[in-house]
């Protein structure tokens, strides 16, 4: 598959990026985008990862198995707006989000909130990628 989406991680005038993300994503026109919805650390069986390490592990797993059933992989996503319960949970996001997306640099915004709808979840993940 073509690449058709132009990175810059850091173009002049803006900041260096904090982690392993893209200050801006521009896609070329007519492409196809799609949209996935928050991603939990939910398994595919039901079962929530014991740990919110697990959690985030498997909300990133959860996310790359919808991107694959899309003929998708992480070189495609654009965006990704994550979600934590926690501050303290960011070195285990940053280690699980740089292994799932192996190289790949989409536009990202993290926010740690109070709360998500499932009291017992950590971590949630929205996605945009385009081809």
């Amino acid at each position: 598959m073509a690449e058709t989406i132009h990175r810059h991680g850091d173009p002049q005038g803006a900041p260096r990026p904090a982690s392993r993300y893209s200050q801006l994503v521009s896609v070329e026109p007519h492409r196809r985008w799609v949209w996935f919805s928050g991603q939990v650390g939910v398994a595919p069986d039901g079962t929530l990862a014991e740990d919110a390490a697990g959690q985030i592990r498997q909300a990133w797993a959860n996310l790359l198995a919808l991107l694959h059933a899309e003929g998708l992989g992480p070189e495609n996503l654009v965006r990704t707006n994550a979600y934590l319960t926690r501050q303290d949970l960011l070195p285990a996001y940053r280690a699980a989000r740089d292994a799932a997306l192996a190289g790949a640099a989409p536009a990202s915004t993290l926010l740690v909130v109070a709360g998500l709808a499932d009291p017992a979840w950590v971590v949630e993940i929205e996605a945009v990628a385009a081809s």
